[in-house]
């Protein structure tokens, strides 16, 4: 059932109160001569038109006697106080109306069938005096009696359509204003998760810098207090330390290097993926001396998330292998194969039991991120059988 807005109440009770003005002038005009009976025609009228002003919606009780009131006040006045027959059809018009915002489709096809019977009615049953005029006058009578059946059943779909496009209007602004409330709250979780996950990263890139960079570079101040304490003497031993030392500000410098490009909102900084991967592989062999074996075959152009995504799945693993693998040796695999980017990742290390292996911020970081693209993600790893990292992109998520 159609409910109206208060707007589309007020737009309908303006459309009475104006059939019933009209109605009113024509009793008052149409001829026009004072009577009592005028001016309880009059009243008649006005007290139909007050009832507009209060409609019945819950109980089908109500709507009934509301209803039946409406009929009477129409029958009453056309009976006793001889109201015209241009008066009954606007009233019986008014009455059609408001059952649209009374009744259900079934009731208003009955109020509708009732006006048109009180209308058809009133008007047939008047006595046609002179009796010459009888055929004319019953003609008109008909063809009235289709004209304001019509112009009842024209009102009765052209309100329905209008409540119910005024519905529809205001089911899409309350959709829209939703849809507008719940994309602010995605905005901000989105924020909020950013928020959370560069907080997790700055973390977990403190703790590296923390137990890489700051562990080494606690070695180093030990050894060259050590060659300090020797250099008078032993040189030898001092001279031995120093190396040390040199060793270990190298091998910082390979960890700010690292903790650096780690940071960089762009780590392809405009280079192709293939390229990008070759470039890393290079400084990492160069720099870790582990030898390295590549195939890598991208015959399409990826979107920058996935790019991103890859590159950042490559660099974790390199450097989870130079940390904790004591891998001499590391394969990297990037194809493209029937819909699907495979990328693999092995190393002849020491491995490790991954169950006992799942709370680290690499593997969770690589893990997240293959997520994020509806990727599997996979970790095979047993000790002293290397580790084995594999991620199947389904590029159809990708490129859409």
């Amino acid at each position: 059932m159609v409910r109206p807005s208060y707007q589309s109440f007020r737009l309908l009770l303006y459309l009475e109160w104006l059939l019933l003005g009209t109605s009113v002038f024509m009793e008052v005009m149409f001829p026009f001569q004072l009577s009592w009976q005028l001016l309880l025609r009059v009243l008649i009228i006005a007290a139909f038109g007050l009832m507009g002003l209060k409609l019945p919606t819950k109980k089908l009780g109500v709507k009934l006697v509301y209803t039946a009131l409406e009929f009477g006040l129409i029958v009453l006045a056309a009976t006793k106080e001889g109201l015209s027959t241009r008066s009954v059809f606007l009233l019986c018009l008014v009455l059609v109306m408001r059952s649209c915002l009374v009744f259900r489709q079934k009731g208003q096809l009955v109020v509708l069938i009732l006006a048109f019977l009180c209308n058809a009615t009133l008007l047939l049953s008047k006595p046609i005096i002179p009796e010459k005029y009888k055929v004319a006058v019953w003609d008109w009578r008909l063809s009235s009696v289709l004209l304001y059946s019509l112009t009842l059943v024209f009102a009765l779909l052209l309100i329905n359509a209008l409540l119910a496009e005024r519905q529809s209007r205001e089911q899409l602004e309350i959709v829209h204003k939703e849809l507008e409330t719940t994309h602010e709250q995605l905005r901000q979780y989105a924020l909020r998760i950013e928020d959370q996950a560069t907080l997790q990263e700055r973390n977990r890139i403190a703790r590296e810098i923390h137990d890489g960079l700051g562990h080494t570079l606690a070695a180093q101040t030990i050894q060259m207090n050590n060659a300090l304490l020797f250099w008078q003497s032993n040189n030898a031993k001092a001279l031995t330390f120093l190396k040390q030392a040199k060793q270990l500000g190298a091998d910082a410098l390979v960890e700010i290097r690292r903790s650096v490009s780690v940071l960089r909102s762009n780590p392809l900084q405009g280079l192709l993926l293939e390229s990008a991967i070759e470039k890393l592989l290079k400084d990492f062999q160069h720099s870790t001396g582990i030898e390295l074996s590549s195939k890598i075959s991208l015959p399409l152009s990826l979107p920058t998330e996935t790019n991103t995504t890859v590159y950042r799945i490559v660099q974790e693993s390199l450097t989870n292998i130079y940390k904790h693998a004591q891998a001499t040796a590391v394969n990297i695999q990037l194809q493209h194969q029937a819909g699907i980017l495979d990328l693999s990742i092995e190393d002849n290390g020491k491995g490790f039991n991954p169950t006992q292996n799942t709370t680290g911020f690499g593997l969770q970081g690589m893990r997240e991120r293959a997520v994020a693209l509806g990727a599997e993600f996979l970790l095979q790893s047993q000790p002293g059988k290397g580790c084995r990292v594999c991620v199947s992109i389904p590029l159809s998520n990708v490129l859409l």
